[in-house]
């Protein structure tokens, strides 16, 4: 059974699955990993159940000595993982022995990984889940000499060197403009701040985390606001605050918000804003519903091939 000590956290290390949506409607925000499709592939990979819960690291500084023989899988961003030194392959099923040394030391593209371990990891369940929510104090990030192991695995022996089929791996191409549907509020901006919103380039701004995904830009100009009635923040909710800049809410946000929403995130575009990472361009292309559904449907269809594919 996996087994590691924490020999340095990073700047961000939590337990991460697919969060707690279930719990929105009581006020407690979903929390969970921000690259979803990451995790799921991952678990996968292993013979884990897709909610098993994972490590997920943000930009660099991870590393984890093994005290016990053991599976690894890692996915998500490729931040240059290492196992002793020496370059390991991503989206691959890896043998860890007594005493190696997994390190996470190069941002590369995306800027958040996920390890997981057969069976997952066995992270206090809060709520229905293992996700650490940092600003509802469910749980806490790793610290250095913290232990962690896997749970009590009894699933078929994993297979070495598993590894994903290149068609399945996600894409995080930032140049590719962000998909979204308007928002609830859009009748708050002008013609011209729609305008400037469908047509300019933001920058993530370094304060961003996984409740907001700051940006800095022109100004999208209003006729009403910026505040409104507190209403629900949809997942993927762009709001618009006194500033003007957009704020792309996450996995961590706000169940309720005071200001104007201008879009909101397809579903299938939540995973690749997960991976925004400071000083990254985003632009944005406001699509129809049924767009929106046909790359969902195409996002399912996908899963449910890679399912078949990676079934023991």
């Amino acid at each position: 059974m996996n087994r590691f000590v924490v020999a340095s956290p990073g700047l961000l290390t939590t337990f991460q699955d697919l969060g707690r949506e279930a719990m929105l409607k009581y006020a407690i925000s979903a929390a969970g990993a921000m690259d979803q499709t990451a995790v799921r592939l991952v678990n996968l990979l292993l013979g884990n159940c897709e909610d098993a819960a994972v490590l997920e690291t943000t930009m660099t500084g991870l590393k984890l000595r093994a005290l016990a023989d053991g599976w690894i899988a890692v996915g998500g961003a490729d931040l240059g993982l290492m196992v002793n030194g020496r370059q390991a392959p991503m989206w691959t099923v890896l043998k860890i022995r007594e005493g190696d040394v997994i390190a996470f030391h190069e941002m590369r593209s995306g800027i958040r990984a996920y390890l997981g371990v057969p069976g997952g990891f066995d992270a206090p369940l809060m709520l229905g889940s293992r996700s650490v929510y940092l600003r509802g104090g469910l749980g806490r990030a790793l610290k250095r000499g913290d232990e962690i192991t896997a749970l009590p695995d009894g699933r078929r022996m994993v297979k070495a060197d598993r590894t994903l089929p290149v068609r399945f791996v996600p894409e995080h191409d930032m140049r590719i403009p962000f998909r979204v549907l308007p928002g609830p509020q859009l009748d708050y901006f002008s013609a011209r701040g729609i305008e400037v919103f469908s047509t300019a380039a933001y920058t993530v701004s370094p304060v961003s985390d996984r409740q907001g995904i700051r940006t800095r830009g022109p100004s999208i100009e209003r006729v009403k606001g910026p505040d409104i009635i507190t209403d629900p923040t949809p997942m993927g909710a762009i709001q618009v605050p006194g500033s003007g800049v957009p704020i792309i809410l996450h996995r961590d946000a706000q169940v309720t918000g005071g200001y104007a929403k201008i879009a909101i995130l397809c579903r299938t575009e939540l995973d690749r804003a997960g991976q925004l990472g400071p000083g990254d361009k985003v632009r944005f292309e406001v699509v129809s519903r049924s767009t929106a559904l046909d790359r969902l449907k195409a996002w399912q269809h996908r899963m449910a091939e890679a399912r078949r594919v990676l079934s023991p």
